[in-house]
């Protein structure tokens, strides 16, 4: 596995596979491997004949008061970690490489980014898109993987690549759960023992919601979100930033629940951790 850390090295690099007739797929992360990046991965791997992993921790889509600085990081434990499933190039660039001085270039999308997420974290999708326009410039995918857990944030790239006519196919890889039922999230490294209960919460929720929508011929969207928060709730732990019911292609709150609804939700524990959980009411 190569590890590089400028435009220029990974330009070269996805140029000369190119110029091979190769097929090249990407996966941008923010380090510190768990499971579900490696399903990226490995899905990468499986669409493409090479596969570029991007790890770089952005700092600007993180707001004040944000966990920048606390972001878990490991270098060596990610390039062992990408190595063994199979990565060709581990890009890594710093900071200063990504954003030398004089940048002042902001890619935004409207409509999308304006709620859930996006209400609560102003700038934050205006940090992605950037981000990603410069992955996908540098990294010249084929294809893209990300995780389908940031529901929002696919929908948003997915928007991108349209947009700027990116010819790279997007694809969302679904959500890589512990046994528990917990969503796999860099960010579960921050919970403490006693806090693990109140994380599980986000998946029981879901579960009970998709329930009382199996269970009901009619149930309503303020039925479902009622159940779902009820029981998050149990957990003083938790405070509830979102639960809504979205269609899955749009992200407009739904009126009634369809085969198309998503039941996405953010919460945030002891005021420090904040996680994101979501599926499809209805079917898997």
């Amino acid at each position: 596995m190569k590890i590089v850390s400028t435009a220029v090295e990974v330009q070269a690099i996805a140029q000369e596979y190119r110029d091979n007739g190769l097929k090249i797929g990407l996966v941008p992360t923010m380090g510190w491997f768990h499971e579900g990046h490696l399903a990226l991965m490995k899905e990468a791997g499986n669409r493409a004949d090479k596969v570029i992993v991007s790890l770089f921790v952005n700092p600007i889509q993180f707001g004040l008061g944000e966990d920048l600085d606390n972001y878990p990081h490991d270098l060596e434990r990610d390039c062992k970690l990408a190595e063994e499933v199979g990565v060709d190039v581990l890009y890594a660039p710093t900071k200063d490489l990504m954003y030398p001085g004089g940048f002042s270039t902001t890619v935004h999308i409207e409509g999308l980014t304006s709620g859930l997420c996006g209400a609560d974290r102003p700038g934050h999708f205006d940090g992605v898109t950037t981000v990603v326009s410069k992955l996908f410039n540098q990294t010249l995918p084929h294809v893209a993987v990300f995780g389908e857990k940031d529901f929002q944030q696919l929908a948003v790239i997915r928007q991108l690549a349209c947009d700027l006519d990116f010819p790279i196919e997007i694809i969302g890889h679904p959500i890589v759960r512990e046994k528990s039922g917990l969503a796999m999230s860099s960010r579960n490294s921050y919970l403490k023992k006693d806090e693990l209960n109140a994380a599980l919460s986000l998946s029981e929720g879901i579960a009970s919601g998709r329930k009382l929508a199996l269970d009901k011929k009619e149930v309503s969207v303020q039925e479902i979100k009622k159940t779902v928060a009820d029981v998050i709730l149990k957990h003083p732990e938790c405070d509830i930033d979102y639960i809504e019911v979205v269609d899955q292609a749009t992200l407009q709150k739904c009126e009634d629940v369809t085969s198309d609804s998503m039941l996405v939700l953010a919460v945030t524990i002891n005021k420090r951790i904040r996680l994101l959980d979501n599926s499809k009411i209805k079917g898997s």
